[in-house]
């Protein structure tokens, strides 16, 4: 099939580019041109923005598109004009949104495909959400053949390794056995899942019938706590225990408030979701490990020469030692 992938060089879609390849797709990508990514010399590239709808237009009329697969739908307004230019001319549009269109704290886990998306838990939510409801509406009153698939927290290929103070140094860090802060009592729950696992569910969407209309959530299967996200990380690199320092999050938020942003939607918050519907429909499986990702995620990061040393980051260290102090005057006022 014709598969026309309208930014294809990002951290999941250089990865649905390189699969849909593999899997015998005649594939394209519409990218602004911006962003380099080693992908198969089969690929034709298009130049072009994604809110110029001349330049979609152009696309579509260039190609005999089966499949477009939208990885940069952002704004409800670009979503319109895709469904009018698409419209009647593919068999099926796959659209990344998001599991943000979801409310926080959810009611009940695990979360399914129909659970309560108001009121929004971040812009991001709420614009990927109205997304969503273009899209659906579109389904029910033109026949669009939408598919929605909803990631979680994806990482793999250059990208690097999350944790609560959103610092390049993590790596080094967990290495060299320095103190790694968590928020809160580290058990609220978290699920990473490597972008290989997640393209694969994007690319068993294209021409399958069962998807069209449907949404999905395309997350981990295995998510853990924050203190075995830490330390499942740690003896992936063979690296000590790690020495992790909890601070309550509200503490966190209000002393660093540029370095802790994901805690406030995301990180403080549990969140177990459903994938039935992808495992029946997409057969989507998680079958990259924890520890395999980190594993191939940090050699990466060796061969791009990008793990930062510990020391680059002296503001880590200095909250560390001002909760540990903080914590030692607290106990002896009380005692």
């Amino acid at each position: 099939m014709q598969v026309l992938i309208v930014g294809g060089t990002g951290l999941i879609s250089t990865a649905i580019t390189r699969q849909a390849v593999a899997a015998g797709h005649d594939v394209t990508v519409f990218t602004r041109g911006e962003t380099e990514a080693d992908l198969p010399a089969s690929v034709d590239r298009l130049t072009g923005d994604r809110t110029d709808r001349a330049a979609l237009e152009r696309a579509r009329d260039e190609l005999a598109l089966g499949c477009v697969i939208d990885m940069v739908g952002f704004d409800p307004a670009d979503v319109e004009t895709a469904i009018d230019v698409f419209a009647g001319r593919v068999d099926q549009y796959v659209f990344c949104s998001t599991v943000d269109v979801y409310h926080r704290p959810v009611a009940t886990m695990p979360i399914r495909e129909r659970a309560a998306r108001a009121p929004p838990v971040s812009e991001y939510g709420a614009e990927k959400a109205a997304c969503e409801d273009r899209l659906f509406e579109a389904a029910r009153t033109r026949g669009f053949p939408a598919t929605i698939i909803r990631p979680w927290h994806t990482y793999g290929g250059s990208g690097g390794l999350i944790d609560t103070l959103s610092t390049e140094t993590y790596v080094d860090r967990l290495r060299k056995g320095k103190p790694i802060v968590v928020h809160g009592d580290g058990t609220s729950v978290w699920g990473p899942c490597h972008r290989d696992d997640v393209a694969g569910a994007f690319v068993a969407a294209v021409g399958n019938q069962e998807a069209v209309g449907e949404a999905y959530h395309v997350t981990a299967t295995e998510p853990m706590t924050w203190n075995q996200y830490h330390r499942r990380a740690a003896r992936a690199l063979d690296a000590p225990e790690p020495d992790l320092v909890h601070v309550p999050t509200d503490a966190l938020r209000e002393a660093l408030p540029d370095r802790t942003a994901p805690l406030a939607d995301h990180f403080q918050f549990s969140t177990v979701f459903d994938t039935t519907k992808a495992e029946r429909d997409l057969g989507y499986r998680q079958t990259v490990s924890w520890e395999e990702g980190v594993s191939r995620t940090v050699a990466r990061l060796e061969a791009d020469d990008a793990v930062t040393a510990w020391d680059a980051d002296p503001e880590y260290d200095a909250v560390v030692s001002a909760w540990r102090d903080a914590t030692a005057a607290f106990v002896d006022d009380l005692a």
